[in-house]
């Protein structure tokens, strides 16, 4: 279990993903469009309840897709930057994957890069990450 962070430290957290309706998820078991879209309201909640301050940046294929999270990463001081997995873990998204790390490293050098297995753990992964970054 990971340890709790400090109650008085508000976090800024980001998290990246791509639109729902866009992933093929077919390279991930158990999750599907509905799903994500449910779970978001309840994870937003959830991470508040701990004191972060969300934020999303749901990114689509078109062009203005790194413009679009550039934007989000200079409008804000983020102290973890969550990456779901339809971003990394659709192998046709590698490219765009890539780019996002590269982005957020450039943007945001101070933030932890978190990963998410699916939904439901992206509290855990929040937490976990953070109570990794160096004081």
């Amino acid at each position: 279990m990971t340890e709790p962070l400090d109650p008085g430290a508000e976090r800024h957290i980001l998290l990246v993903g791509i639109d729902p309706a866009l992933v093929d998820f077919s390279a991930i078991p158990n999750l599907d469009t509905d799903g994500v879209r449910l779970s978001r309201a309840e994870i937003d909640a959830a991470l508040e309840s701990l004191g972060f301050s969300v934020r999303r940046c749901v990114l689509d294929f078109d062009t203005t897709t790194e413009a679009e999270l550039e934007s989000t990463l200079t409008a804000g001081d983020f102290d973890c930057v969550m990456i779901g997995a339809g971003v990394r873990a659709v192998p046709e998204n590698l490219l765009l994957f890539e780019r996002v790390i590269n982005i957020v490293h450039r943007l945001a050098p101070k933030a932890v890069i978190s990963f998410n297995s699916r939904p439901g753990d992206t509290v855990e992964a929040a937490r976990r990450s953070l109570a990794a970054m160096p004081a």
